[in-house]
C-alpha cells in the first residue's frame, strides 16, 4: 500500500490526503487515502481520481476489507479502460471476471462501477503493473479536467 501511495505522490499536481484521528475528518475516513489532481494544493471540489479504502464500509462489503491488512486501490478509469478490464460498459451486464473481492484481479468497483471506476483488492505481482498503468491513466483524466475547467474560466475548483 505505501509503494502505491509513494508512486502517486509523485506525479504532478497531486494532493493526497490521509485522514486520520483528530483532523476534523469523519472517522469513517480514517486510515483511507485519496489522490486529487490539485496543482494548487487545495482539495477541489471533485471527486478523487483514485482511493486506496483500508475497511468494508456499510454499503461496500463484498471486498472483505475486514481481513487484518487488506485494502482496495480505486480507480476512476474512464469508459475505454473499464472496458477493456470488464470486456463490458458500466450500463451493460457484466461479464464472467474474478469472485467479487478476489486478490490481485482488476475487476469492477463494487458501488462505483456504474461510474466507471475499476478496483483491485490487495494489488500483487499479477496487477502491480496495471494498477500503475490505470493510475496513470486516471492522474491524466483528472488534469485534463482541470485544465478544461480552468479554460472554460470555471477555475479547477468548479464542477
Amino acid at each position: 500500500m505505501n509503494d502505491i501511495i509513494e508512486h502517486v505522490r509523485a506525479m504532478d499536481g497531486v494532493l493526497v490526503l490521509e485522514p486520520r484521528e483528530g483532523d476534523g475528518t469523519p472517522e469513517i475516513a480514517w486510515g483511507d487515502v485519496f489522490f486529487y489532481y490539485a496543482p494548487d494544493g487545495a482539495v477541489p471540489r471533485s471527486q478523487p481520481f483514485a482511493t486506496v479504502v483500508t475497511k468494508d464500509y456499510p454499503d461496500d462489503t463484498s471486498s472483505r476489507l475486514d481481513r487484518p491488512g487488506a485494502f482496495r486501490v480505486n480507480v476512476a478509469a474512464g469508459a475505454d479502460e473499464f472496458r477493456r478490464w470488464t470486456g463490458h460498459g458500466p450500463e451493460e451486464p457484466p461479464a464472467p471476471q474474478a469472485a467479487p473481492g478476489a486478490d490481485d484481479a482488476v475487476a469492477a468497483h463494487p458501488v462505483y462501477a456504474g461510474l466507471n471506476w475499476l478496483a483491485v483488492v490487495n494489488p500483487g505481482p499479477r496487477t502491480a503493473e496495471a494498477v500503475k498503468e490505470l493510475l496513470a491513466v486516471a492522474h491524466d483524466r483528472a488534469r485534463e479536467r482541470s485544465r478544461r475547467r480552468a479554460r472554460s474560466g470555471g477555475g479547477a475548483h468548479e464542477r
